[in-house]
């Protein structure tokens, strides 16, 4: 059958004047009239060429990080606070808004305003739609690889954080993630919350993976060494495990690859605090460090023996760690970087000890761009040019392959024996049992009033959800979230489902708990965690964000010293903290032990569908944003919907 054509407003409105527009045609032609508008002057179309980029120079390096699980497109709003302190202060990634945009010679209201941007989030979400997902990803990827003159010209890195952050990927234990990533043709990745899963499971995805998996930081502790039930389950997994014995390497340090003729070395950096981060339980044979004079040693032994024609370094430091390290560590050409889920258009340069040029990039989180370095190598000299591309789905069509795969994948059934947590208690919800991981995911729990997000250095409206449904459950004073950076965005409007929930809190440390905690104790948490966060050195920094408090305001300055950044803090009636009195503390995703309670998805699931009104509207009556003292002047902050003294 012929298309319809599409009728103009004014042919439209001459019709219904003639009357002959009858009920039953109506509908069809108020659609059309608005077809013919949107047509007309289309906001979100592609800028013809957007994605082409011829490369220059010899070898091109394309490079995705955080994917946090997001196989499918996703709205993910940028924070209007990432404060910069000590050296920091000022330096992007710590621009917001409008100021990041004019550091980098970028338009409002752009795909790039969008992109990089919160501003007008909702409004610009509307106008291009979602970003990533790995069939979109995979058809962008294709293409610079073609602009390149083919595949042997280019090399694809992952900066790790892959196979956590959804339903799928830990129901699958991050297998959806390591085949999704074969078919997109990832060849070397690093890793942080891969290590939270059981290590027998981690090694038989490094197996699975068709890439090297790398990390110069990663080493098998002394005694484990001498344990035969690591000589074991190495041995069951083709070796992987231990790369070398004298010095105690998990995983290969580095590795060559030869790219458009090009010899380059690609040195992997894992989380440097991920025992501190996360349950140590997970990877009892494993230890992490920054180990930043190894590094250098290392890279100076593979200039004098590998002859490379550069040497760049695949990390989840975080991009403040990446700084001060490009700095102190000569020899290193780029650093591709992942961890703070920083989107930065342009590279950051620095001068290294050696005299060396070092770009610190970092590519953002779930799958919102791609990096694209090229390296033009001659006599000895290396010349970067660098893009980064937003991901915008709309724009690209998508991957016939991966799109058939991840249909198969989600067609798979839950089962019931998967062990979601260490908890058999609370293994699972026997409502899942008998359906399919899309049928799960899509359930449409309740409408936003409000778009929901995560990201930002305080706290955001998702996580305001997290912390009333922990409170709900327990029927507690405080509750605690931890301020993690992944979790996508809903928008006003649009229905909460269960995979919006899955993305927010998907781990496999997922158990709820409440305790007891006296006002003091609770203050000097507080204080610890902020110290994490807005510690001058970016060597004792955990690249995360503040923790989210529900039921309890609080005033910060993050520009003090430990002990002296928290003050006025006041349950949500008004009444202060006493330090000698006793609160109830409701959280989850605790580090040192496993707690009774339920799985946090589900205490979530359970707090929505309680708490909807008739009209299925989730409405949030308080978010309990600290008063932020000190950083008036601080261009890591705009538009703060909190209290500023």
């Amino acid at each position: 059958m012929p298309a319809r054509p599409i009728m103009d407003k004014r042919t439209f409105l001459k019709i219904l004047a003639m009357g002959g527009a009858g009920g039953a045609t109506l509908p069809w032609l108020m659609q059309q009239a608005h077809a013919a508008d949107a047509q007309k002057n289309r906001p979100d179309a592609m800028p013809k060429g957007y994605y082409s980029l011829p490369k220059k120079g010899q070898a091109r390096i394309l490079h995705t990080t955080d994917l946090h699980g997001q196989l499918l497109p996703v709205y993910f709003r940028e924070p209007n606070v990432n404060l910069g302190v000590g050296p920091a202060f000022g330096r992007p990634p710590h621009l917001v808004g409008k100021k990041l945009l004019d550091k980098m010679g970028l338009p409002e209201n752009s795909p790039e305003s969008y992109a990089y941007t919160y501003l007008d989030f909702y409004e610009a979400a509307r106008k291009y739609g979602k970003t990533g997902g790995y069939a979109h990803i995979k058809t962008l990827l294709d293409s610079l690889r073609k602009d390149a003159g083919g595949r042997e010209n280019t090399i694809t890195l992952d900066g790790g954080d892959l196979w956590q952050g959804s339903g799928t990927s830990l129901w699958t234990r991050g297998v959806d993630m390591v085949e999704a990533s074969n078919i997109l043709g990832v060849d070397v990745m690093v890793g942080h919350w891969e290590f939270t899963y059981k290590e027998a499971e981690v090694l038989s995805n490094v197996a699975l993976f068709k890439g090297d998996f790398i990390g110069q930081n990663v080493r098998v502790k002394e005694d484990s060494l001498m344990e035969d039930s690591y000589a074991e389950l190495v041995e069951k997994n083709g070796g992987r495990g231990l790369f070398d014995e004298e010095v105690g390497y998990a995983f290969q340090p580095y590795v060559m690859k030869k790219v458009g003729g090009k010899r380059i070395a690609v040195v992997g950096q894992a989380f440097p605090r991920t025992a501190n981060a996360n349950p140590p339980e997970f990877f009892p044979d494993w230890s992490f460090g920054l180990r930043e004079e190894d590094m250098a040693n290392l890279v100076k032994k593979i200039h004098a023996e590998e002859k490379p024609d550069a040497v760049v370094m695949l990390s989840h430091n975080g991009m403040d760690v990446d700084v001060k390290m490009g700095e102190n560590v000569p020899g290193i050409d780029a650093i591709f970087g992942g961890h703070t889920h920083d989107g930065m258009p342009k590279p950051i340069e620095v001068k290294s000890k050696g005299g060396n040029r070092c770009l610190v990039t970092n590519a953002g989180s779930n799958g919102k761009f791609v990096g694209v370095m090229d390296f033009d190598i001659n006599d000895g000299k290396v010349n970067m040019h660098y893009n980064m591309l937003p991901v915008i789905t709309n724009w690209l069509p998508a991957d016939k392959e991966m799109e058939a795969y991840l249909s198969q994948m989600r067609s798979k059934k839950y089962d019931e024996k998967i062990i979601e947590a260490r908890n058999p208690k609370y293994l699972f919800n026997k409502d899942r049992v008998g359906k399919t991981y899309d049928e799960i995911l899509t359930e449409k729990l309740a409408i936003a009033d409000r778009t929901l997000y995560r990201r930002g250095n305080f706290m955001g409206t998702w996580d305001q959800v997290l912390c009333n449904a922990l409170r709900h459950e327990y029927k507690a004073d405080i509750s605690f979230s931890a301020g993690v950076r992944w979790g996508t965005t809903t928008l006003k409007g649009d229905w909460i489902t269960m995979e919006d929930v899955m993305t927010q809190t998907s781990m496999t440390y997922a158990e709820t708990y409440t305790s007891e905690i006296s006002g003091k104790d609770l203050l000097e948490t507080l204080e610890q965690i902020a110290d994490n966060l807005f510690d001058p050195d970016p060597y004792l920094q955990s690249g995360g964000d503040m923790v989210r408090v529900g039921g309890l305001d609080y005033t910060i300055n993050p520009t003090k010293k430990l002990y002296e950044r928290i003050s006025d803090a006041r349950l949500d009636n008004g009444e202060k903290i006493d330090p000698k009195k006793k609160y109830k503390l409701a959280g989850w995703a605790t580090v040192n032990r496993t707690p009774d309670g339920r799985l946090m998805w589900d205490v979530v699931r359970d707090y929505i569908l309680a708490n909807k009104g008739k009209d299925n509207v989730l409405k949030l009556s308080k978010i309990n944003h600290p008063k932020l003292v000190g950083v008036k002047d601080n261009p890591g902050i705009a538009d703060y919907e909190g209290e500023l003294g």
